[in-house]
């Protein structure tokens, strides 16, 4: 899922770089402000990326004199060059200033350099989720599928796609 932000424009460049084990309390907050999940989970979620033993997950924040923005993405499973974007989230202190489209952009650029095809990000189909989905939209991704209370019931799941050769193309013609 993702927290969007509405427009404000950026007056700084970003400071994107790996995530690392000293960046825990201030990601562990960041997810508490936002509401996402239990910030606990956060352990779990990133032991292998830390142990070195998941080669292929990316962690991502945005460092502003410490974490203010997280990404989280990896290659879909059975496929060939499908990635899928598993979290995105700005601290709310920060939303509205393009963090999140700033480290969209910083993923689709990384994954077009090697190569990759497609990047999925999947959100809620809840009227609360409405401004995520504007952004996924505003940002260039389709609405992929729809699957009806996946979640849980009542809430849909809705996943976007963006063909990351788009990105390169549109890169290529501002240069």
């Amino acid at each position: 899922m993702v927290n969007a932000e509405p427009d404000r424009a950026l007056s700084v460049p970003l400071t994107i770089r790996p995530v690392v084990p000293g960046d825990m309390p201030a990601l562990k907050a960041l997810i508490d402000a936002n509401g996402l999940f239990p910030a606990d989970m956060l352990d779990d979620m990133m032991a292998g990326y830390f142990a070195g033993e998941a080669a292929d997950d990316f962690w991502l924040t945005v460092d502003n004199g410490g974490p203010v923005a997280v990404a989280y993405y990896v290659p879909e499973r059975m496929t060939q060059g499908t990635w899928n974007l598993l979290l995105i989230a700005v601290h709310p202190d920060c939303q509205g200033l393009g963090l999140g489209a700033g480290l969209m952009h910083h993923i689709e650029q990384a994954l077009t350099l090697r190569g990759e095809r497609i990047l999925l990000v999947e959100t809620s189909g809840l009227p609360i989720f409405g401004r995520t989905r504007a952004f996924y939209q505003k940002l260039g991704y389709d609405e992929e599928a729809r699957i009806r209370e996946s979640y849980q019931a009542g809430e849909d799941k809705i996943v976007f796609r963006k063909a990351l050769d788009a990105v390169h193309a549109a890169s290529s013609v501002r240069s």
